[in-house]
């Protein structure tokens, strides 16, 4: 007995070291020979061999392991749960969660925290949990209270945190990192800044994570060097506190030889422009690591100093550090910022997986270089990777575009026009705004605007029509309102716009004024005007608005109709829908094939199968309108959501169009609602083939699977997956 707790003792101790180094084949080993001499009773050793794994990244032997226990405690339960947190499987982290014979603090830490990371940022099962914790009284737990204040500072809910932190009796050091982070996160840099005044105040211990989290809050904003935020504090250490004030209690707190807390200070003064500073806390570096020499490679290339950053690249090498790919991505921003593109080239066909950061940085470096040619044939292999392209892509590649010829044409009116007279007539200059606007260069489309001496209603409509198109709605109601303020009168057109900028808005306040001005100026009864207000009615929700309007129309045509039909629908009104289409057909006016779209998806919507049916047949047979795609969706939809599927797949074999993805995507949506694996088999399969790059349906599939507990079935989807090469969809869930 007493060597057995010897040996058991000197085990620990070693899968400890193993622990500590990460040594993965050492405590594989180790795990052997516990299973040769009959150890594996002991659960403290197995607690220990499930840590290790996880720490290891190998959550698959902490869970066959786990599974293999003959005994189990709470210690057992937290292990593996910590092992598939940090895994980022959540779905079996709460199954895991869920069958815990009994559950203490860190459990619910453990949740918490994977919730709040950044793979996982699952704010909605947080709040649930939030609501459990309260019902069991660990909501004034410091560390579960902490766990949930992270969670919803990391996803931007910052009310939810304040709130949190309000509740807190005695908040640490740990809760006032995250809040100022959280802050930080949402542009709220003065009150991150008034958070470290708090913690000051309220002698809350200072550590090197609070310092570094209150110098990124100054470097974020360019305030590391004059920012008065903390004057009102009599505290010694708060009054006038910025990025230098912190530098000097990191001194006086004894934290100057930590590395992390250095970086942090290197990067503020980067930030901030403060080279010089930069160079001397690097200089007296006692150690580097990579991520200093990055910082400051950075903060060459923010200078322009690319000679600067190139030698400092060539002395990182030369102390041994290996760059890594934000070194990379820091030299190509410093190469063409100072317009060293073949170097920056360099840089970057060095990086294995360029980010979307490196593209746009080489982009940049081509398109500022009026080398447009190689601008769009990078990004045409940005794409053939699928990298997907960002704002700022598009912006750069817009640009290089119009200077190869795709708004050549209006930039040579543009110029010509400019050549020839002193100011562009107001034809040309309608032209060009419905161009710029087109290409999302609303800056050059109101720079045209501008400069145009005497506006007409015709120039004034193409701007608001190019705002609208841009969805700067917005702006397109202001632009509007300001036309009237120069007696502009609006036209058809002008009133049409605004209420569609007004629609998507949601805004009926702004829609009101639109209409109250149509009255005035005699549109009422114009069918092109009545129809756009009805959709902006039902688009704010006001269906009742809009009904009372159409009711007061004099001669309606299919068009109004049918956006009050489509109003219903969208708001789910199907009865109402379906009362106004037999109102419609019996008032003698013919029904469309977009009627039919609108009244197909009202039933859909609203569950009424068999008069979505019995519509869908009188189509042909008593209109005369043949049903297209639309139709069929909208009917395959309707049956599904209802769970008729035998009668969908009847229509789908029936269809003229039945190899469209579209008719495989709605039917495999409601499967996945009502849990029919047969068919949803089926729909993945012809997806698979219709589309076989589309990732969708392998994740619809795996999760109906997953929903029925199908792990098998879930495992072989991932596989074929990984077999054909597959890139999971960011928006959808695998399993």
């Amino acid at each position: 007995m007493e060597r057995r707790k010897t040996a058991i003792t000197r085990l620990i101790n070693l899968l400890q070291s193993c622990i500590d180094k990460k040594a993965h084949v050492a405590g594989k080993l180790l795990h052997a020979h516990i299973l040769r001499n009959g150890l594996f009773d002991d659960t403290f050793l197995c607690n220990r061999l499930i840590e290790l794994y996880s720490k290891c990244n190998n959550t698959h032997s902490a869970q066959h392991l786990f599974d293999k226990m003959p005994h189990k405690d709470i210690y057992s339960w937290n292990a593996i749960l910590s092992a598939q947190c940090k895994s980022d499987d959540l779905e079996f982290a709460y199954k895991l969660f869920d069958e815990m014979p009994e559950r203490n603090v860190v459990s619910w830490n453990n949740l918490i925290s994977a919730l709040a990371s950044t793979a996982l940022l699952d704010v909605e099962h947080g709040r649930r949990c939030h609501g459990l914790v309260i019902k069991i009284g660990l909501d004034k737990n410091i560390y579960v209270a902490n766990a949930l204040l992270s969670l919803y500072a990391k996803c931007g809910w910052t009310k939810h945190a304040v709130r949190v932190f309000e509740e807190m009796s005695e908040p640490n050091e740990v809760t006032f990192t995250a809040m100022m982070s959280g802050l930080a996160k949402t542009d709220r840099v003065v009150e991150a800044l008034e958070m470290f005044r708090l913690m000051i105040r309220k002698a809350v211990s200072i550590d090197s994570v609070s310092l570094s989290s209150v110098l990124g809050v100054c470097a974020r904003e360019g305030c590391g060097v004059e920012s008065d935020v903390f004057a009102q504090s009599d505290n010694k250490f708060s009054r006038n506190v910025h990025g230098q004030q912190v530098h000097c209690l990191t001194i006086k707190l004894g934290f100057e030889a930590d590395l992390h807390l250095s970086n942090s200070l290197l990067d503020m003064y980067a930030k901030n422009g403060d080279m010089d500073s930069a160079e001397v806390i690097f200089s007296n570096l006692p150690e580097r690591s990579v991520v200093s020499w990055n910082v400051m490679i950075a903060g060459y290339g923010q200078k322009y100093q690319n000679t600067k950053a190139i030698e400092l690249l060539q002395r990182m090498k030369s102390c041994g550090f290996e760059p890594d790919e934000v070194t990379s991505i820091n030299m190509l921003v410093a190469c063409v910022r100072s317009g060293d593109i073949k170097t920056g080239r360099e840089m970057f066909d060095s990086i294995p997986s360029p980010s979307v950061s490196s593209w746009n940085a080489m982009l940049s470096g081509y398109s500022q270089s009026e080398n447009h040619k190689e601008a769009i044939k990078l990004f045409r292999e940005m794409q053939f990777r699928g990298v997907k392209p960002d704002r700022t892509t598009l912006a750069i590649i817009l640009s290089s575009c119009a200077a190869m010829g795709i708004l050549e044409s209006g930039k040579q009116v543009h110029a010509a026009s400019l050549k020839t007279a002193s100011h562009i007539d107001n034809y040309v200059a309608s032209g060009l705004i419905g161009i710029y606007s087109k290409c999302q260069r609303n800056e050059l489309a109101e720079h045209v605007f501008h400069r145009i001496p005497e506006l007409d209603i015709v120039c004034w409509n193409s701007m608001i029509a190019g705002l609208s198109l841009n969805s700067l709605d917005i702006e397109a109601f202001m632009f509007f309102k300001q036309m009237r303020q120069n007696e502009m009168y609006p036209t058809q057109f002008s009133f049409a716009t605004v209420l569609s900028s007004c629609a998507k808005l949601s805004s009926s306040f702004q829609g009101r004024q639109v209409h109250a001005q149509i009255e005035k100026d005699g549109y009422v009864n114009d069918i092109f005007v009545g129809s756009a207000l009805i959709e902006m009615y039902c688009k704010c929700g006001d269906i009742y608005g809009a009904r009372r309007f159409f009711d007061m129309m004099h001669g309606k045509n299919t068009v109004t109709w049918n956006e009050m039909i489509h109003g219903y629908a969208q708001n789910g009104y199907g009865d109402e829908a379906v009362r106004l289409y037999k109102d419609m057909i019996a008032s003698g006016v013919k029904p469309d094939d977009i009627t039919f779209v609108a009244i197909l998806t009202a039933c859909s919507h609203s569950g009424l199968v068999d008069v979505g049916v019995e519509i869908f047949n009188s189509m042909q047979l008593d209109h005369g309108v043949e049903p297209i795609l639309d139709h069929y969706t909208c009917m395959i939809d309707c049956l599904g959501r209802a769970g008729h599927f035998d009668e969908a797949e009847m229509l789908i074999d029936e269809m003229p169009c039945k190899d469209d993805p579209v008719i495989w995507e709605v039917l495999l949506s409601s499967c996945r609602l009502h849990a029919n694996v047969r068919l949803a088999k089926r729909a993945a399969e012809e997806l698979f083939r219709l589309d076989p790059k589309n990732s969708a349906p392998y994740s619809l599939l795996a999760n109906i699977y997953s929903s029925l507990g199908r792990w098998d079935d879930l495992s072989a989807v991932r596989e074929l997956m990984s077999e054909n090469c597959i890139v999971k969809d960011p928006a959808y869930s695998l399993g």
